[in-house]
């Protein structure tokens, strides 16, 4: 740095402090004045007083450290997302909390935060269901209004639990973000195969699916299969079934799909009835944000991961250190 971007104040340096570079630094970060501020106070320019603050961190006057568990948290998500192949992981803070509202109300608003950082204008976002979704739903406040945007529903209806169905969460998402509501007009599950095929060929249905394939982002939650499962408590199907594909090595569920431990799907007479979006539909999108958390769930989360069905993640801390060492 040159004497002369050093230049001198107007106004004489006060006795406690060296000189005008430790002036200036301490009313930056001590009184936390603007840099305009000390410029005006010191009776010279801002770009002066940016000179000053440069001068000070190279005289080792001040020195900037990340917070630890910021610093942890940021190389924990750059390092699952290496070992995954994913975009983009956003690993939540530790709380005090550790009941499963608190850790769903976490979860919800750091997958809205993500979800806003991602979406522009015109988009088409999909939506799934569960507890975890619709947190992410009611989490959601743009920071401003985006034209165009359309939410869109990717499975049928539910007759089980009405809390947190496609339907609802698809509704709420639309109203947080000023968008068009595009619900699904089909249940979730029908009674044969052969009834399911009939409707998915239905012009209502395909223009849905249609619209789906060319989405911009789509929003998803994990279940596991233990027996406080959202999969179980939503009713969707009955434990019988939900026990059969656990004992095939299921140990995830993905918008009423099951997978195993390395992430491929199993399948059985339960999948040929389900009208929803298939898994490799899903891989087709270009972004899709898993948003999950829990000691339950980590193979779950891990099995998703595995299957490459995500391309962004949000999870909690403890979570993100299970899935850096399976």
């Amino acid at each position: 740095m040159k004497r002369d971007d050093l230049a001198p104040t107007a106004q004489p340096t006060p006795a406690e402090f060296d000189d005008a570079v430790v002036w200036a630094t301490w009313l930056y970060y001590e009184d936390q004045l603007t840099q305009n501020e000390i410029a005006k106070l010191l009776g010279v320019s801002r770009a002066t007083i940016v000179n000053y603050l440069q001068e000070a961190r190279k005289r080792g006057i001040v020195r900037i450290l990340m917070n630890a568990e910021v610093a942890t948290r940021t190389d924990i998500s750059r390092r699952l997302a290496e070992k995954y192949g994913l975009e983009q992981v956003m690993v939540l803070p530790g709380t005090e909390e550790k009941s499963q509202t608190a850790m769903l109300k976490a979860l919800g608003a750091g997958g809205a935060r993500l979800i806003e950082r991602l979406t522009k204008p015109g988009d088409t976002i999909c939506v799934s269901w569960g507890q975890t979704v619709l947190a992410v739903a009611e989490a959601l406040e743009l920071p401003r209004p985006l034209d165009g945007l359309s939410v869109v529903q990717v499975t049928g209806a539910s007759t089980g639990n009405k809390a947190f169905s496609a339907e609802f969460c698809t509704a709420i998402m639309a109203r947080n973000m000023g968008a068009v509501s595009v619900n699904m007009v089909a249940p979730a599950v029908l009674s044969s195969a052969g009834l399911r095929d009939a409707l998915m060929a239905e012009p209502v249905l395909r223009r849905q699916f249609e619209r789906i394939g060319q989405a911009d982002l789509i929003v998803f939650g994990v279940g596991a299969l233990g027996p406080d499962s959202t999969m179980r408590i939503a009713d969707v199907t009955d434990n019988t079934e939900i026990d059969a594909y656990a004992a095939e090595g299921a140990v995830a569920v993905l918008i009423c799909r099951f997978l195993d431990n390395a992430g491929q799907q199993i399948t059985r007479d339960f999948d040929s009835r389900v009208i929803g979006i298939e898994l490799d539909e899903l891989r087709r999108l270009p972004r899709r944000l898993c948003v999950a958390g829990g000691a339950n769930k980590t193979d779950a989360i891990r099995a998703v991961l595995k299957g490459g069905y995500a391309t962004h993640l949000v999870t909690d801390m403890a979570s993100a250190e299970q899935l850096l060492q399976g």
